[in-house]
């Protein structure tokens, strides 16, 4: 409407500017070389518009025949990078079909019509990596990481190839890079934190903890409770050198995450052989209320030297009343019951769980019946039902149990990983084989530990042949010691994985898998050869 209104004023304007010529006719006189021209002004003013119009016509074919091949030029290079943004397009749906062969075809076409484009390099390392052309990658993310636009997804890619050929000097060296570059940026600062842990560098672990929260790369929550992990994880690694900074770190462990067995544990053994023994058994107090474990109930019962087994008996009720209902307040009671010589006391603390009894359970009341009576049958009796009963909580993480929290999966090299629970709530479904390494792995445990890995579920086919075969002894689980820096090596190699994950597609599957056997106490559990040399 508005246009409509302009045009209209437009044309009244021009209207009234060619009426007012009209009425006001006059004559215009050229003389040049001798000619003379002479006219009205209207005929004048018609010819110039005729004139600049010829004018403008002639320079208009002009300058079209001059820029005809730049135009020309420009119209292709537009077709070609058209096609080449449809080449990466096709490419990367290949990439998330599975499809490495047409994956590699569209990024050879991508990398001949738009050569300098990001997508198109970030296309050949994919494809490179779904075809498990594993150098091919490496050298795209070179050239990646050399260019400004696209360096942290080259380092990134670069990271990723150093784990999967275990080279933990070059991964730690392009993590560190990126993180530098990119203080906020979260897998850098999660990939250095990770693998100064695993190289037992506990302190560089918590400089680079504080420059991530500093940086905003880590939240509030999760840097209080890595803290906590890697305090406790420097203090046991100094309880044997330097007791004194040790006993600094694992109190601020325990004021920063209470809930944290570990640190609650040790804070107590360093307050009680202080003579603070108003202080330790308030650390673990606080700590069994939130997680019963009977590291804190050994603890505890232990927090005054010199006590008697009636005294620690006595301790051990007390300590049962912050969670009565819970099963290890029954189990903690029970033992300082049979320390204590109390069998009447055992028995009824564990009477409640007799109905379906555990592992320690059952092996319990075997040294209540060995203790009280003497009696081998009945002690043989109870030793046959653990062998068959429900396991208790322990230490695991990524399917292997430890007796000891460890601050790192062995597997994974993921901190914080092991958790007190059942072992079979690990595993991914009924009957799965358990993930192994396909590489012997190094890690900073001490080479005399064993460690068990979780047995898998049975299925319903093999049930009921399960519960009749007699099943074979449990593996011992070594006492894994301290983590010292002194013998810490490199990290764990991570799983292979994609820069972009768009599809869960191994891109180098490895050899196949070995069936599931049942550990024997003479020889560690299938894929763990060579784990500790």
């Amino acid at each position: 409407m508005i246009r409509v209104v302009f045009f209209l004023l437009a044309v009244g304007v021009l209207a009234l500017g060619i009426g007012w010529f009209a009425d006001r006719p006059g004559e215009v006189a050229i003389t040049w070389q001798g000619w003379r021209v002479e006219t009205s002004l209207m005929v004048f003013a018609v010819a110039v518009g005729v004139l600049l119009v010829v004018l403008m016509l002639i320079w208009a074919i002009a300058r079209g025949i001059v820029l005809t091949p730049r135009r020309l030029r420009g119209w292709r290079a537009h077709r070609r990078e058209r096609q080449g943004y449809l080449a990466i397009s096709r490419g990367l749906i290949a990439i998330g079909a599975g499809d490495a062969q047409a994956a590699r075809r569209h990024a050879g076409e991508a990398a001949r019509l738009a050569p300098a484009e990001p997508l198109t390099l970030l296309l050949g390392a994919q494809s490179a990596q779904l075809s498990g052309d594993r150098a091919a990658a490496e050298k795209t993310f070179r050239a990646m990481a050399g260019r400004e636009d696209t360096k942290l997804i080259g380092l990134r890619g670069l990271f990723i190839e150093a784990q999967r050929g275990a080279d933990a000097a070059t991964a730690k060296l392009v993590a560190e890079e990126a993180a530098h570059d990119a203080p906020s940026l979260p897998w850098a600062g999660q990939a250095v934190l990770q693998l100064r842990s695993a190289a037992g560098d506990w302190a560089g672990a918590l400089a680079f903890l504080e420059r991530n929260r500093k940086h905003a790369a880590i939240d509030k929550a999760d840097y209080v409770r890595k803290r906590a992990v890697l305090l406790t994880a420097q203090a046991l690694s100094l309880e044997q050198s330097d007791r004194d900074t040790a006993r600094g770190l694992i109190l601020e462990a325990a004021r920063l995450a209470p809930d944290f067995v570990p640190a609650a544990t040790l804070a107590g053994r360093f307050l009680a052989e202080a003579g603070e023994l108003r202080k330790a058994t308030r650390v673990i107090r606080t700590a069994w209320r939130a997680n019963p474990h009977p590291d804190l109930a050994a603890t505890y019962a232990q927090v005054r030297f010199g006590d008697s087994a009636l005294e620690r008996l006595a301790r051990a009720r007390t300590l049962a009343e912050e969670r009565p209902d819970h099963p290890e307040s029954a189990l903690a009671v029970a033992r300082a019951a049979l320390d204590a010589r109390e069998f009447r006391a055992a028995r009824d603390a564990l009477a409640p769980l007799l109905a379906q009894p555990t592992r320690r359970v059952a092996l319990l009341m075997a040294d209540i019946e060995r203790v009280e009576h003497g009696d081998e049958g009945a002690a043989r009796a109870w030793m046959t039902r653990a062998l068959h009963a429900a396991r208790d909580p322990v230490w695991t993480a990524d399917g292997i149990v430890s007796e000891q929290w460890l601050p790192m999966s062995p597997v994974s090299g993921r901190l914080d990983a092991f958790e007190w629970r059942v072992p079979v709530a690990e595993l991914p479904a009924p009957g799965a084989p358990l993930a192994v390494p396909d590489a012997p792995l190094e890690t900073a445990i001490d080479p005399d530990t064993v460690i068990e890995q979780a047995p898998a579920m049975p299925s319903a086919d093999n049930a009921r042949a399960a519960e009749s075969a007699p099943e074979p002894a449990a593996v011992p689980v070594a006492p894994i010691q301290p983590v010292g820096g002194e013998r810490a090596v490199a990290p764990v190699p991570q799983p292979a994985e994609m820069v972009i994950p768009v599809v869960n597609v191994p891109d180098d599957p490895g050899p196949e898998p070995e069936p599931e056997r049942e550990p024997t106490p003479d020889a560690p559990p299938p894929g763990w050869r060579g784990f500790f040399r």
